[in-house]
């Protein structure tokens, strides 16, 4: 049988060369990490150098000569100053046209939501945003200076108007002129509120004075009302009439309900306010006759 054949001391007399590669540029890796740490280039791209600065990422390899391109090197157009201006003016109107402003309006010009008219309205006011029936009906129901909790109640009593159905009006109890139809009533409940407030206010109210009749007795004199009054004392009988009512429970809620059923019962010509109404417009009639009286002319009443 004849020996195996050994190559192994053949292999090691052999000499084995690699393939020559390309000269890469001698820069390690730290350097082209550090490179990248402390640039402000996020992308990961290596950060050009400023003018007058070598950097060494664009060294050639070594035993290249770096070709000559100033001959052929284009120079580039210059970007214009206010190119970014312009820019910045075109979103400017975009921004102002997804607001619903019209940006060609000389009155916005330098301005987001453009200059207010003037004389501002009323209702512009911070003090003056709320119907003035409703801000004086509110401080009316407010108790010791809790004004957020007779805002909550005046909110509850717009409410209840709003989801109750039509009233049924009385003829013999008649409402002020110009009011709307009774199915409009629940769709306003604000001036739903007004209408029953200003139906019941008195149009005249008594003023005493001290002495006249002899005595030490007042005369009582019938003098008109001014609206704020004229309302004020509508609403406080209506708060007087809810107030001697029994009580149907307790709860946040139940005040604000019953001074709204109370209101709808003025409407309708069921509550007890109107009896109150008929009698001060009793008692200002039956006095008129002091009106006569030359000590009451002297203070200018007539």
């Amino acid at each position: 049988m004849p020996p195996r054949l050994n190559i192994t001391p053949v292999c090691r007399t052999l000499a084995f060369r690699a393939k020559p590669l390309n000269q890469l540029p001698q820069i390690s890796i730290a350097a082209r990490a550090q490179a990248r740490c402390f640039s402000d280039q996020t992308d990961g791209t290596v950060p050009q150098q400023p003018a007058g600065q070598l950097n060494p990422l664009s060294l050639p390899a070594l035993g290249e000569t770096k070709p000559d391109n100033t001959v052929n090197q284009q120079v580039e157009p210059e970007v214009p100053e206010n190119h970014q201006d312009s820019n910045a003016a075109a979103l400017h109107y975009l921004q102002l046209v997804a607001y619903g402003v019209d940006p060609r309006d000389p009155a916005v010009e330098g301005h987001k939501f453009g200059l207010p008219e003037l004389p501002l309205p009323s209702e512009k006011h911070v003090k003056h945003r709320y119907d003035p029936i409703i801000d004086q009906m509110t401080r009316l129901l407010m108790k010791d200076g809790k004004l957020g909790k007779a805002q909550r109640d005046m909110a509850m009593i717009l409410n209840y108007l709003r989801t109750q159905p039509p009233p049924r009006l009385n003829p013999a109890r008649p409402l002020v002129p110009g009011h709307p139809a009774p199915s409009h009533f629940p769709l306003n409940p604000v001036q739903y509120l007004t209408i029953a407030v200003e139906s019941i206010a008195p149009l005249a109210g008594l003023y005493r004075f001290a002495g006249l009749a002899g005595g030490g007795k007042a005369m009582e004199v019938p003098v008109p009302l001014h609206a704020r009054k004229r309302r004020r004392i509508a609403f406080n009988w209506v708060l007087d009439t809810v107030k001697n009512k029994p009580s149907k429970g307790s709860g946040r809620a139940m005040f604000a309900h019953r001074v709204a059923e109370e209101i709808v019962a003025v409407v309708e010509g069921r509550s007890s306010v109107w009896d109150k109404r008929q009698q001060a417009h009793k008692a200002a009639t039956a006095s008129r006759a002091n009106l006569n009286d030359a000590r009451v002319k002297a203070f200018g009443l007539v």
